[in-house]
């Protein structure tokens, strides 16, 4: 039977079908087209950038570091360009070892460059470029050139590195530069400059190179630059050039610097000049000191390990953070308290017997058998410590505390160094918050005997003692100290002062700094360092001291051939000249080397020589023999082996006999005095006088 076919249904599903299907079409067509509208009108801006991102590389270009120079404008930090071959760990696909040796066939690559490699290899992530070798010579460079295809992840980089041209010289002021850690890394990025240090690979590590990072640094440019499917460089599109870091132009006169250390020579110590008027620092010595170009690369594990191992602490900021007690050069200052608070006149006389009793206790003058009628110049000149005795005493702790404070004794004076350390001022608020203990905690009057004197807990930097003599000599005006004289545009070559006025003025009465600066200048005519200062063509005020670096027995005389070289006494001395209207200020101390007339005040005689005069010492400094410090030592008397001082800014010690401490490290410890008496004990030593 035949089927017969509904043509009229057939045509209308075939159209229905149709419909659907131009429908979905249409709908499919809407869809792309709003996706296109999406992509090509909504969000064309977003995938514009994306395309150009893909098409444009954007370089950080690292804008050259700021020199620094000294006030003549002799060049102490500078930069140059030289290739380095580094090496990408995340990209080379083999064992490092293998391509470090493969490497060393075509470049010279020395134990120590592998050891550094390694070192920093820690301190970063995988995929940074990690030198191998810095300073590549033009032969070299040719040599893997032709043999870079072996390499994947090895490249040869310009770079601009800093050099230090005079090497060890004033390395601890100016510091060096190094590459950034992880550590490093991360605060900058946190921080609001992160942007400004896309690329930089070294920041300041130690020194003005820290302290002024900011400054020298400059601000970061880029390069936009149009790149290949394949990543390659096809031409520079734009280039947004960076800003140098500025130039600092220290306060420093380099030449007095290396004066200053030269006249050092192997001892250990620190010496700091400062102009009183204006705060400029004029020598910042620190000695030993080290080559901080060894740290620019990242220094070698065996360099590190001398350094940090050896005994006379190179490493070690000693004007900033050493702290040793004062001694004798603290008397001028008790002097002024004693006028300025009616404790004294300057015709007052005791009558010295060679000691001073307190309760049970016997406090010994240095001199054998007493300086006689002793007033308040003859006490400064003669440095005669049982005026001072009586004088602490007089005065009390806190007296002398809130007098000393102003002119920046256990103070942070400001300086344009990070770290600086307070040292210790001591007072009876001072020991009942560093003790713990109910019983430590009391300040006792027998402590306040020794203070007097310069010692006791008594703890202060080179740079305090160096500031304190500025503030005297500047009759009360309180200039900051302060390393930068000024910051320089490279580009105006304006400059702008870092210290533009003074800080604050001292209230003190001008005929009482006449009567302690003209003993000051007795000291270098008539009293302990006549002999330093004999024939100086100039008048200038100054005073020796002399300080414990260990606590020897009560019951013993202190003989120095007979004590180990590191045990012996510290050897200071402060100055100012001219007397009249002093243009240069200093306090310089020589660790171990005695009394302060012997070595201490010869390095001062060289330094303001040179600066008042520009003469050149002929030869090393020698120590003064026959000095009147050495004419009063008393008869040598046997004397057992020392005890070592503990390192920290105020070791425990019997009051009137303190140990000094030897430079201490970056986090003091608490001072622990002996067990307290309501007297201190019976003593028959306290000859630290001159």
């Amino acid at each position: 039977m035949t089927e017969i076919k509904d043509t009229e249904r057939e045509i209308q599903l075939f159209r229905f079908r149709l419909s659907v299907a131009s429908l979905f079409i249409l709908a499919c067509f809407g869809v792309l087209m709003l996706r296109f509208v999406w992509l090509q009108a909504v969000r064309y801006n977003e995938y514009f950038e994306r395309a150009e991102s893909n098409r444009i590389s954007v370089v950080p270009a690292v804008p050259n570091r700021g020199l620094i120079v000294d006030r003549n404008g002799v060049v102490l930090a500078r930069n140059y360009s030289a290739y380095t071959l580094e090496i990408t760990p995340s990209k080379i696909g083999r064992p490092l070892e293998t391509v470090i040796d493969e490497l060393a066939k075509i470049v010279d690559i020395q134990p120590r460059d592998r050891r550094r490699f390694k070192r920093q290899m820690e301190e970063s992530k995988s995929f940074e470029s990690l030198p191998i070798r810095t300073r590549l010579t033009d032969e070299e460079v040719a040599r893997f050139a032709a043999q870079q295809f072996r390499f994947p992840g090895v490249d040869i980089q310009a770079r601009l590195f800093r050099q230090y041209p005079l090497g060890q010289t004033a390395s601890h002021m100016i510091g060096y530069i190094g590459r950034v850690n992880k550590r490093e890394a991360e605060r900058l990025e946190e921080s609001e400059d992160a942007a400004n240090y896309r690329g930089t690979d070294y920041i300041g590590k130690e020194g003005l190179e820290k302290s002024y990072e900011r400054h020298l640094h400059g601000v970061t440019g880029y390069d936009e630059i149009e790149v290949s499917a394949g990543g390659r460089a096809v031409r520079t599109l734009s280039r947004h050039a960076p800003i140098p870091g500025k130039n600092l132009i220290l306060s420093v006169d380099i030449e007095l610097q290396k004066i200053v250390e030269k006249a050092f020579g192997d001892r250990r110590g620190a010496l700091v000049a400062i102009e009183p008027e204006t705060g400029d620092i004029l020598a910042y010595v620190s000695m030993p000191t080290f080559d901080p170009n060894l740290f620019v690369d990242g220094i070698d594990t065996k360099s590190w390990e001398e350094l940090n191992t050896s005994l006379d602490k190179p490493l070690l900021n000693r004007p900033l953070i050493g702290t040793y007690p004062p001694g004798s050069t603290f008397k001028p200052y008790m002097a002024l308290a004693a006028l300025e608070l009616g404790k004294r006149t300057p015709e007052m006389a005791i009558s010295d017997p060679g000691y001073f009793w307190f309760g049970n206790n016997k406090f010994r003058d240095d001199k054998e058998g007493g300086h006689g009628r002793v007033d308040m110049y003859r006490s400064i000149v003669q440095s005669c410590n049982t005026y001072y005795y009586m004088l602490g005493n007089d005065l009390g702790i806190d007296a002398i505390h809130d007098f000393m404070k102003p002119f920046g004794f256990g103070q942070l004076t400001g300086i344009d160094l990070e770290n600086e350390r307070r040292g210790v001022l001591p007072s009876t608020e001072w020991k009942r918050k560093t003790f713990k203990r109910p019983e430590l905690q009391k300040w006792y009057a027998g402590e306040t005997v020794s203070v007097g004197i310069g010692q006791g807990y008594n703890s202060f930097t080179p740079l305090q003692l160096a500031h304190a003599v500025a503030n005297l000599s500047n009759n009360g005006v309180v200039m900051k100290p302060h390393l930068v004289k000024s910051v320089e545009d490279p580009l105006s070559k304006v400059r702008e002062l870092t210290v533009p006025k003074e800080s604050y003025r001292i209230p003190l009465q001008p005929q009482n700094i006449d009567v302690v600066k003209n003993a000051m200048i007795g000291v270098t005519k008539e009293g302990t360092s006549a002999r330093s200062f004999a024939n100086a063509p100039y008048v200038s005020g100054g005073k020796t001291g002399t300080a414990q670096a260990a606590a020897m027995s009560k019951t013993v005389k202190y003989e120095a051939s007979r004590i180990a070289e590191r045990l012996r006494d510290h050897s200071l001395y402060i100055a100012f000249a001219p007397a009249d209207k002093p243009k240069i200020a200093l306090a310089v101390i020589v660790e171990n080397a005695g009394f302060g007339a012997a070595a201490a005040a010869p390095i001062a005689r060289l330094a303001i020589d040179y600066y008042l005069l520009g003469k050149r010492p002929d030869e090393p400094v020698a120590k003064v023999e026959g000095s009147t410090e050495a004419a009063t030592q008393p008869a040598p008397a046997p004397v057992p082996a020392p005890v070592p001082a503990p390192a920290s800014s105020a070791p425990p010690v019997p009051p009137n006999k303190p140990s000094s401490a030897a430079p201490a490290a970056p986090a003091p410890a608490a001072p622990a005095p002996t067990a307290p008496a309501a007297t201190p004990p019976a003593m028959t030593t306290g000859r630290r006088a001159p």
